[in-house]
């Protein structure tokens, strides 16, 4: 008799038919061009190793002092970060954690009870289903969609409220549409958050990475906050360094409500204390050092995004953050648009589907990889598509 696994982990985890395709791809030596790589550790970025790699022989992390929310030192280094940001942080206000990942398992057990519902936006990125899963909580999306640029469907947010709605997540900017909440709809999100008592979860790890010269994002830490309010973000994206494992929440909001959140999120981070000694020294150095890295990511999306638009495929309007969405000609049956570019131009997208993109023809691309590889699974594109418009 087979052992019988919990319901919450029975995900179908057998290789799918796109992933056999492009490993049969490769093996049979065909030169594929990957406009999906999310890494930028394998992206020939200049990383200064000797810098990110001393502050962690600090000798002091061989003593044992653990803090439920983090070293204060650390902390203090994230509320410094969001002063850059215009937002005044008390540091007894953060609360460490190993990933933006964690951070929601961490918000989900403090919000919410089995079977409680969590609205999360849609496109978004795939992974909330899984941690909504290990949580046993409920994920209902709310549409954003597209006109001229990505907007929250308001009307239709509200109508998916139920009696066990328990918060309303955000990703600010979003994955993958690069949508940015503006003040106009930031407000609006308050205000709904206010009239049904549901606590805004802020994902905003793309927060420092506009694609608009000179444009500068306003983050959700910034008041003032008339509801319950959590920001999540880490040093996976803000300092390029994914294998570095150090993220955070941020609480903010009316003062009862979020002094009676944070003591309850201290008691399940102390059930964890999940983030290492060596990591929380070298926490504030990483901060520090974090521009000269995003300045060169920066570079490096706004000039793929100009490539694709100017490559003659069209490209949905995207506002920061290191995706595109590419709307092709549909010469194929719907849904296998990834596999067709796949088998006829050697090049790898996600296809839209993935993050829950409804519509026919769209496929998501990442800013990230080399301008050169980056113009050869363009013009491949173009070239089987038959596309001759660049739209921005």
């Amino acid at each position: 008799m087979s052992y019988r696994f919990s319901t919450r982990t029975g995900w179908d985890v057998g290789e799918s038919g796109f992933a056999a395709a492009i490993r049969e791809a490769r093996a049979a030596g065909r030169k594929l061009v990957d406009l999906t790589v999310s890494n930028p550790t394998v992206c020939g970025f200049e990383y200064d190793a000797e810098a990110v790699l001393a502050p962690l022989a600090s000798g002091e992390a061989m003593i044992y002092d653990p803090d439920p929310r983090g070293m204060r030192f650390a902390r203090e280094a994230v509320a410094g970060y969001y002063g850059g940001h215009g937002a005044e942080v008390d540091p007894d206000s953060v609360v460490l954690t190993t990933s933006t990942s964690e951070g929601y398992g961490y918000l989900f057990r403090l919000l919410c009870d089995a079977g409680d519902e969590v609205l999360v936006a849609q496109p978004s990125y795939p992974l909330f289903d899984f941690l909504a899963d290990l949580e046993d909580v409920r994920l209902r999306p709310y549409p954003l969609f597209y006109d001229y640029g990505w907007w929250i469907d308001f009307a239709e947010l509200e109508r998916r409220i139920g009696p066990r709605t328990k918060a309303l997540v955000v990703v600010h900017p979003n994955n993958p549409t690069g949508h940015v909440t503006g003040a106009g709809e930031r407000g609006r999100l308050e205000e709904i958050c206010a009239r049904h008592g549901l606590a805004l979860i802020v994902d905003e790890v793309f927060l420092d990475y506009p694609l608009e010269e000179g444009m500068r994002l306003t983050s959700f830490a910034v008041g003032p906050h008339p509801e319950l309010t959590f920001v999540l973000s880490g040093m996976s994206k803000i300092a390029g360094l994914p294998q570095m494992k150090v993220g955070w929440i941020v609480g903010l909001g009316p003062e009862r409500d979020r002094m009676q959140a944070m003591g309850r999120l201290e008691v399940v981070a102390d059930t964890f204390l999940s983030v290492n000694a060596p990591m929380q020294r070298a926490l504030p150095v990483w901060l520090a050092e974090r521009r000269g890295i995003q300045a060169q990511i920066l570079q490096r999306v706004r000039e793929n995004l100009r490539l694709a638009v100017e490559g003659g495929v069209e490209v949905l309007k995207v506002e920061a953050g290191w995706s595109a969405i590419l709307r092709l000609r549909q010469r194929h049956g719907v849904g296998d648009v990834a596999e067709s570019l796949l088998r006829e131009a050697g090049v790898i997208v996600h296809l839209g589907s993935f993050y829950g993109i409804g519509e026919a023809g769209r496929v998501v691309v990442s800013l990230l990889g080399s301008a050169e590889e980056f113009a050869e699974g363009i013009s491949r594109i173009k070239r089987v598509t038959g596309w001759n418009h660049g739209s921005y």
